[in-house]
């Protein structure tokens, strides 16, 4: 089973799920962003790898946008190459609407994380070599003020088949990606590869989220990637 098997299966899952209040829109760029996403993989998604990092979910000026995981427009466009036309969700909330690379806002995580990408390797394609980036669930939750709702938020009710099925799908993406090493971005992708990927032989570790949410982030957040790397034997 490929990527876009394993993407196939993982849109199909989520499909029925619903989500209550505080939650009133919920954006799958897995249905509207499929174009980009696809691009992406069909360039930098051959297996093997040796090191999957992976983080939460997407940001409204991330992989809502662009489709493509910490998928601040720019980065996307300019380093990665990828740059397709991008549909619109069914309910678009009125104050994060999906304008795709024509969105104006850059996503911060995403400009640090595939910046320090570019530093470290140059070229995506020496980083690919090794690397692959990808998003646990790739659901984005707003709520009626705009603000982003993480699944970690949600109620044990609507956790439960939302994990469930994001979890088949992280194993899935691990078997076929092969990699010595699984890097959860932030506490919660570390938590879920350690409750899914545990009887696989992999090593699971975690680099630091680059949120400007997260004040340690603020501090210098591409030398502590690569300090946390480098302290799981991961030679840069």
């Amino acid at each position: 089973m490929n990527l876009k098997q394993i993407t196939d299966q993982l849109v199909q899952a989520l499909e029925p799920l619903e989500f209550s209040l505080p939650v009133t829109h919920v954006y799958n760029p897995l249905l509207y962003a499929r174009k980009p996403y696809d691009l992406y993989l069909d360039r930098y998604g051959r297996s093997p790898k040796e090191i999957l990092l992976f983080g939460m979910n997407p940001g409204p000026w991330g992989m809502a946008q662009t489709g493509v995981p910490f998928g601040d427009v720019k980065c996307v466009r300019d380093w990665l190459g990828v740059d397709t036309p991008v549909g619109k969700p069914e309910r678009e909330h009125p104050k994060r609407p999906i304008q795709g690379f024509a969105c104006p806002r850059s996503e911060v995580s995403g400009t640090r994380l595939w910046g320090w990408a570019k530093n470290t390797f140059e070229r995506p394609e020496v980083f690919f070599r090794r690397f692959f980036i990808a998003n646990y669930c790739p659901l984005c939750f707003m709520e009626e003020s705009g603000r982003n709702r993480t699944p970690d938020k949600l109620p044990a009710s609507e956790q439960k088949p939302l994990l469930e099925a994001c979890n088949l799908a992280l194993r899935r993406t691990v078997e076929y990606l092969q990699p010595k090493y699984v890097i959860g971005i932030g506490g919660f992708a570390e938590k879920r590869a350690k409750e899914v990927l545990s009887d696989l032989g992999v090593v699971i570790g975690r680099m630091p989220h680059p949120s400007p949410a997260s004040p340690a982030a603020n501090r210098g957040w591409a030398e502590s990637a690569r300090m946390s790397l480098t302290a799981l034997g991961i030679v840069l």
